[in-house]
């Protein structure tokens, strides 16, 4: 097994420490963690993309009527 017990206690102890504040990051420990602020960025994107071609597309109705005014007169 482990020539040296004492040894591998703490070494399994550290990695059970690092292991700990790996899953507190990724989960938070009442506060929001990696998991929480990706999705929060993911949705903010989200909303962002929508707002764009929101935006693209009115311009482009705007334009398109600008000219239809500018060559047929209305």
């Amino acid at each position: 097994m482990c020539p040296n017990s004492e040894h591998c206690r703490r070494e399994f102890s550290a990695i059970h420490n690092k292991l700990d504040r790996l899953d507190e990051s990724l989960r938070g420990n009442g506060k929001p963690g990696v998991l929480r602020r990706l999705d929060r960025l993911e949705s903010v994107d989200a909303t962002r993309s929508k707002m764009t071609w929101l935006i693209v597309g009115s311009v482009v109705v705007l334009a398109v009527g600008a000219l239809w005014k500018l060559f047929f007169g209305a």
